[in-house]
Formats: C-alpha cells, sequence, structure tokens
C-alpha cells in the first residue's frame, strides 16, 4: 500500500469513528486536507458498544452506524476487559458478516445429491418429518445433535430445553467437550462447582504468573495486554514443550516433554511439602484429602520428574522456590492441559499447588483456567450438555424439581440422567444406535478428531441437518439440509467470557436473505414439532434471560440480582455471581475470598491419581510427537469466518505448515519452505516446512486451524472429561 493510500484510509477510519474537533473538521472541510468530498456512507451517524464474538476474551467493541448500517468497529475505551484494545479479529469482525459464502436461504439436498433452494416452510417440515420418522422406526435416542459456545446463553437455553424436554432428544454435546471439558471436571471436583474464580484484574496483581499449555501472545493477545500493564515486575513463567511467543517473552520457559506434566507437578507439590513452602493454616482449615495427596506425592521425586520431563533438577527446584515464596502466584492454562489423555487430573496438579501455598481467592492468585470461545461458558451452564439448566444435575430430584417449576413444564420431561458426550456420539452413529443428526454452529468436520472416522460416521447417518451462517463448511458437505443462520452482530443475547462476565451483544446489521437467528430457528422449530406450548412465554431473548436468572438462584451462579439488558450493558458487563441488586454491578470479583467452597463441608479437595502414558507409541516407524495449537492471532478455530477478512488473511499463511526442528531437519535434509510429506497411522498430508529452534527434537507443530491436520491425529481420550487428546499423536516426516 502507498503512503498516500495509508494516509487516506488512516484518515477516513478516523472519519469513520468521528471522535473529537479534528474529525469533526475532517467530515465539515475535506478540502483542506487534500480530500474531496466524504460519502455520506462513511459518516456515523451513531454509535453503539457490543461484545466481541470471537474468543473468550470478552472484549467490547464500538460500533459506528450510518443510516443505521455498521460501517466501523473501534474498541470500546470504557469497558473494563480491554479498555480500548482489540486483536486483529476483533477488529475484523464485521468482515465475516459480508462473505459471499453466507447461507441465505434453506437448502435441502435432492436425490442426485444436489443442494436446491427451498422455502423456510419446506425446510422445516423436512427437519420434522425426517427426525420423527427415525425416532418412531428406532426410538427417541436415535436422534442427537452437537451443539457450540458460539451462540448467545438465551439460545443456549433455548436449545437445551427445546431438544431434551421438547423433541425427546437424550444425547446432545457442544464443542466445549473439545475445549473445555477438563477444566469443568476438575473444577467440579476440586470446588464443588465448575467455577474459574478469578478476574482479569489479577494478571495485573500477580509477583508470579504461571502458564501451562497456554500461549496469550496468540491465543488471548488482550489478556497478554493485561499481563504486560503489571508494575510488579513479576516473574512470568511458562511451562509448555513447544518455546511460543509467550515463552519468548517469559522470565522463565520450561521446556517440558510432551504429557509429562503430570509428573512434573506432582514433583513441585513435593518439594513444597518438603521445604515447607505452604500455607499451613489454609489448608488445615479450608480443605480435604491433603494427608492422603502428602502420603501419595513421596514416589514423585525430583529425580524422578527430572527423568520424565527432562528438566534439570536445579531448575525443577527453583520453580518450586519461586511458586513457594511467592506472594501473589496466579496459574493460568488452557488447551495444552485440557486436550489431554490425562487432563483432568493434570488441571487438578495445578489447582492443588494453588490450594497448597494458599493462592487461592486472594487478588493476584487463582487457580484459572482460560477459556477458548466467546461463550463456552454460556455453554457450560445452559447448554443441557454437560449438566442441567444453570448448572444442576439431571441426576438431582429436587433440581428437576426446580428447573419443571420454573419453565412450567412437567418434570417428567426432564431426564433424569446425562446423555453420551460427544465422542460417545460419534461412535453411536458409527454403530447405527444413532441415525439422525442435528449440528448447530459448529464444524465437526474440521475440527473433530481423526476425520475418517468422523467421515464414516456421517455417511452412516440418515439424515444430517448443519445450521450455520455458512454453506460450504467441513461438516455442511454432508448435510442432507441446511438451516441458515443470522451470525454474530445480526442478532441480540448474551455471552458470558472467561472471568464470568456477562456481555451484551446487539443487533446492529440484518442477516442476509431468509437467515435467521438460532433463538428464531428454534422458535419455529418447536412450533413445527408440535411443542411450541411449552415455550409459549419465550417471545424474546430478554424473556429467556429472566428465566435463566431465576434457574440460577441459588446457586453458585447466580445472577439474579441483574435487573436486565440495561443493566448488562450501562455495567460494562456484569460478572457471576451477582445476586444483590443494590451493589456496583461493573465492580470485579472474584471467587472464594470468603474461603468456603461449593462442597458440603464448604471445603476444597485434593485430587491425585497416578499418571499413565499416552496411549499412541513413538516408535522407529513413526518417530515424531505433532503437536497443535494456535497459529496466529488473526486465525480463528476452523477459520469459518477469519478466512471471509482479505485484512486478516494476510497475517497469516494460507498454506498449511509444519515447524521441525533445526537438527530434525538437517537429519531428514529439509530445507525451509520444502513440501513435507507427514503421515500418521491414520491419515497423510502435505505441509511446507517451517524450520525453527523453537520446537524442540522428536517433535513436530501444525496450526489447528488448517482443515488437514485431524486426518492425522489419535483418536484418545480423558477418561473423567471425554475431552480429546489432540495435542499428542505419532508421525512421520519425509521430504517430498
Amino acid at each position: 500500500m502507498s503512503v498516500r493510500k495509508l494516509v487516506t484510509k488512516t484518515i477516513r477510519n478516523l472519519i469513520r469513528q468521528k471522535e473529537g474537533p479534528l474529525t469533526r473538521e475532517l467530515v465539515q472541510k475535506p478540502s483542506k486536507f487534500g480530500l474531496g468530498k466524504i460519502p455520506e456512507r462513511l459518516i456515523p451517524d451513531e454509535v453503539t458498544s457490543t461484545i466481541c464474538g470471537y474468543c473468550s476474551t470478552g472484549c467490547g467493541l464500538n460500533v459506528h452506524l450510518a443510516k443505521k448500517k455498521p460501517i466501523n468497529l473501534t474498541p470500546d475505551n470504557s469497558y473494563p476487559v480491554n479498555s480500548g484494545m482489540a486483536c486483529p479479529k476483533g477488529w475484523e469482525a464485521l468482515s465475516a458478516l459480508k462473505s459471499e459464502e453466507r447461507a441465505t436461504v434453506p437448502l435441502l439436498k435432492n436425490e442426485k445429491g444436489d443442494f436446491e433452494e427451498c422455502t423456510w416452510n419446506t425446510a422445516l417440515n423436512t427437519f420434522t418429518n425426517e427426525f420423527k420418522a427415525i425416532q418412531n422406526n428406532h426410538g427417541e435416542e436415535s436422534v442427537a445433535f452437537l451443539s457450540t459456545g458460539q451462540i448467545t446463553s438465551e439460545e443456549m437455553f433455548y436449545l437445551g430445553s427445546l431438544t431434551k424436554f421438547g423433541m425427546g432428544i437424550k444425547h446432545g454435546d457442544g464443542n466445549t467437550r473439545q475445549c473445555m471439558a477438563t477444566a469443568v471436571v476438575a473444577y467440579k471436583q476440586s470446588f464443588g462447582f465448575d467455577a474459574p474464580p478469578y478476574t482479569y484484574q489479577d494478571f495485573e496483581l500477580s509477583d508470579t504468573i504461571v502458564f501451562i499449555g497456554a500461549n496469550p501472545c496468540i491465543a488471548h493477545p488482550i489478556m497478554w495486554e493485561r499481563v504486560c500493564k503489571n508494575p510488579h515486575n513479576p516473574n512470568i513463567i511458562v511451562i509448555d514443550p513447544r518455546k511460543t511467543e509467550t515463552a519468548m517473552a517469559a522470565t522463565h520457559h520450561y521446556g517440558i516433554k510432551p504429557k509429562s506434566d503430570l509428573t512434573f507437578f506432582y514433583a513441585i507439590a513435593n518439594i513444597l511439602i518438603k521445604e515447607n513452602w505452604l500455607d499451613k493454616n489454609f489448608i488445615e482449615q479450608h480443605t480435604s484429602q491433603f494427608n492422603e495427596l502428602k502420603y501419595f506425592l513421596e514416589d514423585y521425586t525430583i529425580e524422578k520428574a527430572e527423568a520424565e520431563s527432562g528438566i534439570e533438577a536445579a531448575k525443577i527446584f527453583d520453580l518450586a522456590k519461586i511458586i513457594g515464596q511467592g506472594q501473589r502466584v496466579s496459574f493460568w492454562w488452557t488447551m495444552g492441559v485440557n486436550q489431554s489423555h490425562q487432563g483432568v487430573r493434570t488441571a487438578q496438579a495445578i489447582i492443588n499447588l494453588a490450594l497448597m501455598t494458599g493462592n487461592i481467592g486472594k487478588p493476584g492468585t487463582g487457580a484459572n483456567s482460560i477459556t477458548g470461545q466467546c461463550n463456552a461458558m454460556g455453554s457450560r451452564l445452559f447448554s443441557n450438555t454437560t449438566n442441567l439448566l444453570g448448572g444442576h444435575e439431571f441426576g438431582n430430584a429436587d433440581d428437576r424439581k426446580k428447573v419443571s417449576e420454573i419453565l412450567d413444564i412437567d418434570e417428567e420431561k426432564i431426564p433424569s440422567e446425562l446423555g453420551a458426550s460427544y465422542d460417545q456420539i460419534i461412535e453411536k452413529i458409527n454403530n447405527g444406535t444413532i441415525k439422525g443428526l442435528w449440528v448447530i454452529c459448529t464444524n465437526p468436520g474440521h475440527s473433530w478428531i481423526d476425520q475418517k472416522d468422523f467421515e464414516e460416521a456421517m455417511k452412516k447417518l440418515d439424515f444430517l441437518v448443519v445450521q450455520d451462517i455458512y454453506k460450504n463448511t467441513a461438516t455442511a458437505k454432508f448435510a442432507n439440509l441446511i438451516l441458515p443462520a443470522a451470525g454474530w452482530g445480526e442478532k441480540e443475547g448474551t455471552l458470558i467470557n472467561s472471568e464470568r462476565r456477562i456481555g451484551l451483544i446487539k443487533k446492529v446489521s440484518v442477516a442476509p436473505g431468509l437467515a435467521l437467528a438460532d433463538f428464531h430457528i428454534f422458535q419455529l422449530i418447536a412450533t413445527y414439532w408440535g411443542c411450541d406450548n411449552m415455550f409459549k412465554k419465550w417471545k424474546t431473548p430478554e424473556d429467556v434471560f429472566h428465566l435463566m436468572k431465576k434457574i440460577t438462584k441459588g446457586q453458585p451462579c447466580d445472577f439474579s440480582g441483574i435487573s436486565g439488558y440495561d443493566q448488562i450493558n450501562n455495567s460494562g458487563g456484569i460478572q457471576w455471581p451477582f445476586r444483590n441488586k443494590t451493589i456496583d454491578g461493573g465492580q470485579q470479583r472474584r471467587l472464594f475470598q470468603d474461603r468456603l467452597f461449593y462442597h458440603e463441608d464448604q471445603k476444597a479437595r485434593f485430587y491425585f491419581e497416578k499418571p499413565i502414558s499416552p496411549i499412541e507409541d513413538i516408535c522407529g516407524i513413526y518417530p515424531f510427537i505433532l503437536m497443535s495449537g494456535r497459529g496466529s492471532s488473526a486465525q480463528w478455530h476452523t477459520q469459518t469466518r477469519t478466512k471471509q477478512s482479505k485484512v486478516l488473511a494476510k497475517l497469516y499463511s494460507k498454506e498449511i505448515y509444519i515447524e521441525i526442528n533445526t537438527e530434525d531437519a538437517h537429519k531428514f535434509r529439509i530445507k525451509e519452505g520444502d513440501k513435507v510429506h507427514v503421515k500418521s497411522r491414520r491419515g497423510s498430508l502435505i505441509a511446507d516446512a517451517l524450520i525453527s529452534p523453537n520446537i524442540q527434537r522428536g517433535q513436530v507443530f501444525i496450526p489447528m486451524h488448517y482443515e488437514e491436520i485431524n486426518k492425522l491425529t489419535y483418536p484418545s481420550f480423558d477418561p473423567y472429561s471425554k475431552q480429546p487428546s489432540f495435542k499428542y499423536s505419532a508421525v512421520k516426516i519425509l521430504r517430498c
């Protein structure tokens, strides 16, 4: 771009923002600045605030409107999450709505296998007739759904209620199973409820910040900016096999061997005990099972950790000392921990360190799981997948009664047990138990582990419905029916971010063609299915929000004190719990400041278990460990949205690439940019070589955003969370 074009673009962006006397003068007297008359469509006449719909950070954005149409986005200076900053995805959020790949009308596959446009009436009659026929022939459990962490909480609530209470669909899960299920189970077992305890303010208050399997520089850049604002010159510790962008900026990097982390953390806990770097008062009064943990840890010596992790004993001891002597230590983890064959126990080993040292419930502390999707927290509470609405339990009769009374539905309609998890649903499709599937706002045709197995499952279905904003996703190609959905910015509702902050998204644009908000699609399906009387009072998203408030009352996630959408908007989001209407909604709230947890005895519990080795063997034929993760801050998951932006597309490689250690590349005669054949026991792909000293010998790395990667991944699952282990697969590499 020439300097003149760049300056002109900058000026026009200022005009769109319409901020201050300079921009007013630009609008009124453009010739003074060497510009022609500014087109009226570029001059905003209104600004409204909303929440970004990409990641779990939950940044506030200002949408600039001209003639009621959105023309630009800027970060919201007043929003407490991001304080006027945004990552590339946030700046470009509107571009995803303008794609030619949008699904704008219902599409029904004909006998030739081609999609044809149809009316909503035809689509919904087909949806109802096909799924009811499958249930009549094979039983109610023969139809399932797979949902998402990217629709609003109100839509989650509606979908979970419609499917489980109205349509008799027992089996349903969300794509949060792929990213956050481990943290859910770990928190429930350790704390008594799925309760991330922190506020983002803790990034700025810690004297020691420990990132485990997390790369916020790339995955959560606004959170990383909060770290950079920390005035206490903190120790920033990164525990990750790969020298990530975050590790490069850290004060300490521990490049442990993949999946050695459980032994590593047990050894650190053992050192803390032996050196008496403990908060004994906290342990005695507010935890249980510590003596059992202490006995268990005796076998986890520093020498054992050195042998398994590859980290020198002296460095392991130094890390334990930093943690043990820190005054405000916070532990942060994400997919590097969660996506593991033993992720729950690894997350709990991190939680144990926080509990042992009393680093919980105080500013700058916590055992803190960073969420992935914009509304993974909403999915965890309201999708009826991992629990009954509002963090209740399907198996608890009192919980079922409470939900039935608030929703005014027959208690017999509420299942008494949880349905199948994501992996079990795919297994049931493969064995012929499930014949119909409804996929909402997710793309498992790319994201699910071991794609060959997934593709075989999709071919066995009698009927597949895909509800999405795009018509050409990797999953949509298998569909019999595509329902066109509105995207972020084309509907209203709430999202819950990683720090439990409920934020409001607003409708600032009209969905194209016949596309409808998921909320309204669910309303229509309820009508065509014949169960709409159950939801007759659910006319708007805010109606459902008030039901959500009632459902959460008395729960740890209670936000019954929120008056409505206006209060959320005016407060800059509100963190749960929020029971008291008289307090400031916008204030920071971390959990466990009273040292009381959610078990009956109000104590946190120590969990531990002997580590097990990864299931897939690394051998002479497949000698490399394949890891995956974020590629760049401009990429998002399966790229169905980010690839729509020409700006974002310039910020990452369009071609799939593989990071290879310098010495390994030399051994295999691979040079930078060479085409490399990467093969596992399940499939293969061709990738461009990126030679890097930041990846260790015997390891390779491919970003998760490229569709081909899950041809390689090994389908291993945590036994407690059922979360896939995406980050450990055996592969071989060869120059093409």
